[in-house]
């Protein structure tokens, strides 16, 4: 399970923007129309509407058995339907990426990794009540003591806190364990929090204002909420949020020897027993109303890339009563099913092509290329001139979506290297001269033939 950890205020963070990072949902209005343009999603009218009728039957749970293969030439949008179907599932609903080569690229069997994907592609929401020390930091003293092997070094060794909510006031005293979690999460006065009574788990909810003695800044990245009200020590609902894989990495930690538990990792097979242990002890939560199963999306590119052996092994998946949403997407025509010879549409065996719903992506136009362009550059903060817009356009319509939006981002760069704050004509012809794309690749190889390797 991966660890958060906020961002203290005055560091800058690193953004990464992703390739979809702009797709929020499927843009649909309320009679289940494609918008034009609607939560970062521009044209494929049909494939969306069409996913959105998939996403209703999915919320009534009624699609036992059956999948999505989306189709389509490359750049039409395949893997922004399969992130648009997930977010439309809703917030903590599981999302699990991997390309059809990935289960070859492993000293794990092939059927193992799809196992790992699609118990990752399972959340396990678990409601538990707890008592908890919840309030607003109003004092904090931390007693340090010097190193037992280093004296020059000044170690915490326990710490006093006093919280406070609107109807009440308690001071507690912390031992080591919690006070480095209190001094790792940067807790100073005005910082709403709550600790486990149990496990002195510590967690920061944010910070309240007017709060005594504590510093406020005129801008700061933390989040701002209103004080608590009733007593500091009670019992509170908390959330948590796993996949079933996650659950499988416990339980086998749990089985295995200290040695094993620091050792165990991704290229350890997880045994059927502790699968069927966690499976058991999720139901029990389900039927103790303490769980909730939400089934993710498990989505599969280059499906074309998967074996006879896999598609057998998904197939079989499809009909478990603990199972995600399989989306494959491939932009293969008739191809050869791998491990076999035996040819079949998108190199997908019948049967499999039988069980599932069939969506296909067509190219774009050239307006729906130009809102494509405008939406990436809002995203990546770029300024377009006009006639940098338009011939981005013109390339996107000439080559690919996907070379023309790749183009953005080293246009920014030749603009800024010569002062200009906005991509002009010349910015985009320079990139385009210092990047081909693939038909001038192809010229070029045709005309050094005789200059490369064979």
């Amino acid at each position: 399970m991966a660890e958060i950890r906020e961002i203290p205020a005055g560091r800058a963070m690193f953004k990464r923007i992703g390739s979809h990072s702009h797709i929020r949902g499927l843009g649909l209005d309320e009679r289940g129309r494609a918008l034009k343009v609607a939560e970062g999603f521009v044209g494929q009218s049909e494939a969306r509407e069409a996913a959105g009728i998939f996403v209703k039957l999915a919320k009534e749970g009624k699609i036992a058995g059956r999948g999505i293969l989306l189709v389509g030439p490359p750049g039409t949008g395949k893997t922004a339907l399969a992130i648009a179907i997930a977010r439309e599932l809703g917030e903590d609903t599981p999302f699990v990426a991997m390309s059809g080569s990935e289960i070859y690229s492993s000293e794990v069997s092939k059927t193992e990794i799809l196992m790992y994907a699609l118990r990752r592609a399972i959340g396990v929401r678990l409601r538990e009540r707890r008592l908890v020390y919840e309030g607003v930091v109003k004092e904090l003293k931390v007693l340090r003591v010097k190193h037992p092997f280093n004296p020059l070094v000044m170690v915490p060794r326990e710490a006093k806190i006093t919280l406070q909510t609107r109807d009440d006031e308690l001071t507690l005293s912390v031992g080591e364990e919690v006070t480095a979690q209190i001094l790792e999460l940067g807790v100073k006065r005005g910082d709403y929090i709550w600790i486990d009574h149990d496990t002195g788990r510590v967690h920061r909810a944010g910070r309240v204002k007017g709060v005594e003695k504590a510093k406020y800044y005129d801008v700061e990245a933390a989040k701002y909420v209103e004080m608590p009200a009733g007593p500091v020590k009670k019992e509170k609902e908390i959330v948590h949020v796993l996949t079933l894989h996650d659950l499988d990495l416990y339980y086998t930690a749990q089985r295995a020897s200290i040695t094993l538990f620091f050792s165990f990792g991704a290229e350890r097979e997880i045994s059927s027993e502790v699968r069927k242990q966690v499976d058991a002890t999720v139901k029990k939560w389900i039927e103790e109303r303490r769980g909730e199963l939400i089934p993710g999306v498990l989505f599969i590119d280059d499906a074309h890339m998967l074996d006879v052996e896999a598609f057998s092994f998904l197939s079989r998946s499809m009909e478990s009563e603990m199972a995600p949403i399989i989306i494959l997407a491939t932009n293969r025509g008739m191809a050869r099913i791998r491990g076999t010879d035996i040819e079949s549409p998108h190199g997908i065996p019948l049967d499999l092509l039988d069980r599932l719903l069939i969506i296909p992506t067509r190219p774009y136009s050239e307006d729906e290329i130009r809102e494509i362009i405008k939406i990436r550059a809002e995203e990546e903060e770029i300024s377009l001139s006009n006639e940098a817009l338009k011939v981005l356009v013109e390339t996107g319509s000439s080559t690919s979506l996907r070379y023309a939006v790749q183009l953005l981002q080293p246009a920014r760069i030749v603009a800024e290297s010569e002062g200009r704050s906005a991509i002009s004509v010349e910015d985009v012809e320079r990139a385009k001269k210092l990047f081909i794309d693939v038909s001038q690749s192809v010229q070029y190889l045709k005309h050094f033939e005789d200059k490369f390797l064979k």
